[in-house]
């Protein structure tokens, strides 16, 4: 049932059904008791335009992802989706590719009330420019963890995770372990590339290259991987996604070298494409649909209670050995 059919049963405008939905106090009480008495007709199942009256809510929450490409954004997206779907809510999904115009253009929803509330999944850099035009209204920043700020965000240790992978490398006796990386925008790939240099540093090791990738695709992974090889090639790699490491791979097969005889790979998410490869590819695995639901559980408990303070929650991740090493 569409608000236009609403607003017909009612004999009224659009404009009078969504002022009702609104509870605006410029609707008369005559017309409002026609829109009340169509929703009831309608028996429109689930009743969320009712619910809507009852509550001022939209029971809608906008989704903000950087790219959704990403297996690892389309995974924690999915868990969103389930827990909002759990909770009574659907999502709006946007695109943003970390574009301001484009987050503006999503935000407009806000001011709107056609979300109840946010989640981003935005680079780190972005923060203060997406908070100064998300105001006051509940927001959650998803997989970019903050230390500090007003923001309620839930992710994972990625100093530790890195440390981990470059301390399994370096134990095995690579010596040579390279990194490939992302947009230092991105407060992740500042801290995975922060993990890596402190080991590379308490190992006494010298060899230290980072290349950093155009995007997390395949194929960016792939062309840093070529530039790794040109001059000095690494006996590992650290890939800070599964996309980038699986480029890796193509790239070192290309070159005629063998994975891990030759040089061992990581990669970073423990999405089903470090599964898919060939050698299956050792990764870390984040909780990437755990780190959904508890966005929205942070969410939700921010738009029930608004002056609740901001909660900064820290997910387990795991290292998964698999033949790339």
């Amino acid at each position: 049932m569409s608000i236009q059919k609403i607003a017909q049963l009612a004999g009224v405008s659009v404009a009078t059904v969504s002022r009702v939905l609104n509870n605006s106090d410029s609707v008369k009480a005559k017309n409002r008791e026609r829109v009340l008495q169509a929703i009831k007709e309608s028996n429109y199942q689930p009743n969320l335009l009712a619910r809507q009256l009852r509550t001022a809510r939209s029971y809608m929450i906008l989704v903000m992802v950087s790219n959704i490409a990403n297996p690892f954004c389309g995974e924690v997206v999915k868990g969103i989706e389930e827990e909002a779907e759990k909770n009574g809510y659907r999502i709006l999904l946007c695109n943003s590719g970390s574009d301001l115009e484009r987050s503006r253009s999503g935000l407009s929803l806000l001011s709107g009330k056609i979300v109840d509330g946010i989640i981003t999944m935005d680079a780190f850099s972005k923060l203060p420019e997406l908070s100064a035009l998300i105001g006051s209204a509940p927001w959650v920043q998803c997989a970019e963890y903050a230390d500090s700020g007003t923001v309620s965000c839930v992710g994972i240790n990625d100093v530790d995770a890195s440390q981990h992978v470059v301390s399994q490398l370096a134990d095995v006796g690579r010596k040579r372990i390279a990194l490939i990386n992302h947009d230092l925008s991105y407060k992740y790939a500042r801290l995975r590339e922060r993990g890596y240099k402190s080991v590379l540093h308490l190992r006494c090791l010298d060899y230290q290259v980072v290349e950093y990738a155009s995007d997390l695709s395949s194929s960016a992974g792939m062309a840093a991987m070529k530039k790794l090889l040109a001059d000095n090639p690494p006996d590992a790699v650290f890939a800070v996604s599964d996309t980038l490491a699986a480029g890796a791979l193509r790239a070192i097969e290309q070159a005629g070298l063998r994975v891990p005889q030759d040089i061992a790979v990581v990669g970073f998410d423990g999405t089903e494409l470090s599964e898919m490869v060939s050698p299956p590819l050792s990764t870390i695995e984040q909780p990437s649909r755990d780190i959904g639901r508890k966005a929205v559980n942070l969410l939700l408990n921010k738009i029930d209670n608004p002056d609740a303070p901001t909660e900064r929650v820290m997910m387990d991740w795991r290292y998964v050995a698999r033949a790339s090493t």
